[in-house]
């Protein structure tokens, strides 16, 4: 379980502090919820979050515990150091958007025809409750041939999800490598 701090002040000084000492800078919303100004040890959170195997991980602030979602983050345009972090308590039977990833199962057959599978959208929105949502939306990619492309209309459907992209939006396709 990630641990994390609660920060007092939210002004520019103590966030410099906060960074210089290691911690990432996070806030914590929900709906209904008070927001939470937190920082956590950044090795621990990338480490957390690299090893999670679910959508929603569990954190605890201030004797607090709760189940939290990457809903987005901010890096150092340079450096690619992570500055901060939006996560999203993750509540039971409250429908809202969440990013799912998409994984591929199989070798393409436009692959031996000199294409290459080319992902347009690594991660999908979808609008669901947290425990309808699948920690991974896995796509067989095997019948597809040179030219070939699949939409979010010939995706699996899963029941009490909706995609909130539309139907026409391209995921993957097999494209012709140069």
């Amino acid at each position: 379980m990630l641990e994390g701090i609660l920060r007092e002040s939210t002004g520019k000084r103590s966030v410099k502090a906060l960074r210089r000492d290691g911690y990432l800078i996070a806030n914590i919303y929900g709906k209904g919820l008070e927001n939470i100004h937190a920082a956590f040890k950044m090795n621990d959170y990338i480490r957390t979050v690299r090893n999670k195997t679910t959508l929603a991980f569990p954190i605890k602030i201030a004797d607090q515990e709760m189940n939290v979602v990457v809903q987005a983050y901010e890096s150092h345009p340079v450096t690619g150091i992570l500055l901060h972090v939006d996560l999203m308590v993750a509540q039971c039977g409250v429908v809202t958007h969440y990013h799912i990833p998409v994984a591929t199962v199989g070798s393409p057959v436009g692959l031996k025809n000199k294409g290459m599978l080319y992902i347009a959208k690594q991660r999908l929105r979808v609008k669901a409750a947290i425990e309808n949502v699948p920690s991974m939306l896995t796509v067989d990619v095997s019948n597809l041939d040179l030219g070939d492309s699949m939409l979010i209309r010939d995706l699996p459907k899963i029941d009490n999800v909706t995609f909130t992209d539309s139907e026409r939006v391209s995921v993957m396709s097999v494209i012709k490598a140069k």
